[in-house]
């Protein structure tokens, strides 16, 4: 009896070492169904994923675009200016050269008028390039006698006459003095606001001619019939002036249809 307590007594801590063998079988076989597990959900997120990808993922350009509207063509405004009041020019001062025979002389063209928007489109007042215009002065006359032109714009004026000019302008939107030059030569004047702008000579007191200044490309010159044309206007309601030698007229409304041509005819007294 005392070899079989003894052995026994020997037998326990294997028994319990054993035991924690075993226990440890167990905890790595529950890791091991874990990661089976994940596995599994992974791949059954992945299936559903390609079964359905309007849920997980970004949705196709096809499915996103709505359909295109198309943009909105410029139309014109085109019409004629009657002039019924009489245009009287400056009469020109007498000279010395008067005394024999009077030198040949230019006679402006008061009938010439400006078309033009009122209320500019949105976007028609940003920042453009300006360009050079010109306005000559031959026989003691400026040509032309109206120039239209926009922000930004260098006007020269060159002396075709044999004689001096002074040309200056008293006007707020561009005071100006470009002092007496000969004949040949030519001074520049660049106008960086809107405004109307008028011109003379310091030396002829007879010359004189206007230069409009506008922040927007939509106005227009009239030919020798008074008739005009406005290109590249936007689609909407405007109201349109006519203006002639100082005085313009009260604005009237147009309507410029998409990509067509609008109608509107001036009549100043």
């Amino acid at each position: 009896m005392l070899r079989i307590t003894q052995r026994t007594s020997r037998e326990q801590p294997r028994s319990a070492a054993r035991r924690r063998v075993s226990g440890g079988g167990t905890t790595q076989r529950r890791v091991q169904i874990a990661v089976r597990g994940a596995r599994l959900f992974l791949y059954l997120v992945a299936t559903m994923a390609a079964s359905a990808p309007l849920l997980f993922s970004a949705p196709s350009s096809s499915a996103s675009s709505a359909p295109s509207v198309a943009a909105a063509a410029n139309g014109a405004i085109r019409g004629r200016v009657d002039i019924r009041r009489t245009a009287t020019g400056i009469e020109r001062r007498p000279g010395v050269a008067d005394l024999g025979t009077p030198p040949g002389r230019l006679i402006p063209d008061l009938r010439r008028s400006v078309v033009y928007l009122d209320s500019a489109p949105r976007g028609a007042f940003e920042p453009t390039e300006g360009g050079r215009a010109v306005m000559d002065q031959r026989n003691e006359t400026f040509v032309p006698h109206v120039l239209a032109i926009t922000v930004g714009t260098t006007v020269d004026f060159p002396n075709s006459d044999k004689f001096y000019h002074n040309v200056f302008s008293l006007s707020k939107s561009k005071p100006f003095d470009l002092g007496r030059y000969a004949t040949g030569s030519s001074r520049p004047v660049r106008f960086d606001r809107p405004g109307i702008v008028r011109v003379f000579c310091d030396i002829h007191s007879h010359m004189n001619a206007f230069i409009l200044v506008f922040s927007h490309p939509f106005y227009a010159l009239t030919d020798a019939d008074g008739r005009y044309r406005i290109d590249n206007v936007p689609p909407g309601t405007y109201g349109v002036i006519a203006w002639n030698e100082g005085s313009p007229s009260e604005p009237k409304p147009v309507s410029v249809p998409d990509g067509g041509l609008a109608e509107l005819d001036f009549t100043l007294r």
